[in-house]
């Protein structure tokens, strides 16, 4: 066994050519004292020498053939190079007894795999497109969605303004501009609020990148308008409940799914793939186990009667499921056939283009105006309904652990209670 040796302070390494083959990678031992103990960890090179020159040229002071003489400089470079990022790591190291083999192959392949430095863009466009890269295993496909659907409404700021954003020139000037942009296309404050606060999300991870950020992004806000999105009563349910529609059509098979949302509090990603296989029974009560889509937490909740009555219908049965597009289209129908016709405030999705008939889908702004109110029912408002028509009845923590909102607050921003609703809602406790 022949080695070569190398001390810096307390560490050592060694190479050593261990196998009986001719051609072999070098071996290498990390050595190394602390607190009076010492430790000896082995490890792998992945340079392939041969026996015969580390035997008879590696540790000769003098070669008078040339190419042996090169050849022996190349190794000795390689292998000092690997000692001098062993040991580099091993001294940044707080405590040394954490240093285990893992510690020593891990460090090896950085070696001899470095990662590539990473240019993150410093323009705001291009800087999307690495944000959704990096964080696309992390973020929903609807999130990505939307951060697509920004990045495509910044492209066509630059294209009114003649001007690149950069990460920097996010500020108090862009949010003049940007709101006088968003105000003469039409856009709904709502979704300027939304805007910016997606824009601020990429901008601040920017800033994790050392990117240059403006003190004042924090500034950038817009005020929503205080629109209550719709839900069902419990009296509403019963009228669409009651509906008499040709069994087993396709009104009567989006009605169900509807009363079952109301009753589950679930979004449409997660109840549209219910099944009778999810259906746990515990004496006399009922529980439903699935993995929330967009959270990937496995959830139990509560099945109530009111939404087994669908089952009990059906053979025990779920509905058929259906697209979210036509799922949208046919509750409209259902709850226009049960009488929700009142006129509510609320915000419907209007053309802007003047000529409808070749309008793109840029062309589409969402309006306040007063509408009738199955206009604006889709998928959603079953959980909103579960959320709202239980609030006060159930305790919040509970219904937060069914509909999944991370917060208390998210879920009262959720069904529209102010600091003030829930103060008179505790005061009905106190009396």
């Amino acid at each position: 066994m022949y080695c070569s040796k190398i001390s810096i302070l307390m560490a050592t390494i060694n190479y050593l050519y261990r196998s009986t083959r001719k051609e072999a990678p070098l071996n290498l031992r990390l050595l190394y004292s602390h607190k009076g103990k010492d430790y000896v960890l082995g490890g792998r090179t992945k340079l392939i020498i041969s026996k015969d020159y580390w035997q008879n040229d590696h540790f000769k002071g003098r070669i008078n053939d040339i190419d042996r003489a090169n050849y022996q400089k190349e190794i000795k470079e390689d292998l000092t190079n690997l000692e001098t990022h062993l040991l580099d790591a091993f001294y940044k190291i707080d405590d040394p007894t954490t240093v285990d083999k893992n510690w020593l192959k891990n460090q090896i392949d950085k070696f001899y795999n470095p990662q590539k430095e990473i240019e993150a863009p410093t323009e705001l466009i291009k800087f999307f497109d690495f944000y959704s890269d990096l964080k696309k295993n992390e973020l929903s496909f609807t999130r990505l969605q939307r951060l697509e659907v920004i990045q495509n409404k910044l492209k066509r700021y630059e294209d009114h303004t003649g001007e690149t954003l950069y990460i920097a020139d996010i500020n108090d000037r862009f949010k003049k501009d940007f709101t006088e942009y968003s105000d003469n296309e039409q856009y709904a404050r709502n979704t300027l609020k939304s805007d910016f606060s997606v824009i601020k999300t990429v901008c601040r991870y920017a800033g994790q990148w050392n990117i240059q950020v403006s003190p004042q992004l924090e500034n950038l806000k817009a005020t929503a308008d205080n629109i209550k999105a719709p839900y069902l009563s419990f009296k509403e349910i019963e009228a669409v409940r009651n509906l008499d529609l040709p069994i087993d059509g396709h009104l009567d098979n989006a009605r169900d799914w509807l009363v079952i949302s109301c009753y589950t509090g679930q979004r449409i990603s997660d109840f549209m793939r219910f099944t009778s296989d999810m259906i746990v029974q515990d004496g006399d009560d009922f529980y439903l186990e699935f993995k929330q889509q967009k959270t990937g937490k496995l959830t139990t909740i509560p099945f109530l009667k009111e939404a087994r009555k669908v089952l009990d219908k059906r053979n025990g049965n779920f509905p058929r499921p259906i697209s979210h597009q036509r799922y949208n289209d046919y509750i409209k129908t259902v709850c226009k056939k049960a009488g929700l016709t009142q006129k509510i405030k609320g915000m419907q999705l209007v053309c802007i283009a003047d000529d409808p008939k070749n309008a793109s889908r840029n062309d589409y702004r969402k309006q306040i105006g007063l509408c009738k109110k199955y206009t604006l029912v889709s998928s959603h408002i079953g959980r909103r309904s579960f959320a709202t028509n239980y609030y006060g009845k159930v305790p919040t923590p509970v219904l937060i652990s069914i509909t999944g909102h991370s917060t208390e607050k998210m879920f009262l921003k959720y069904i529209h209670k102010s600091e003030t609703d829930t103060a008179k809602d505790a005061l009905k406790y106190f009396k």
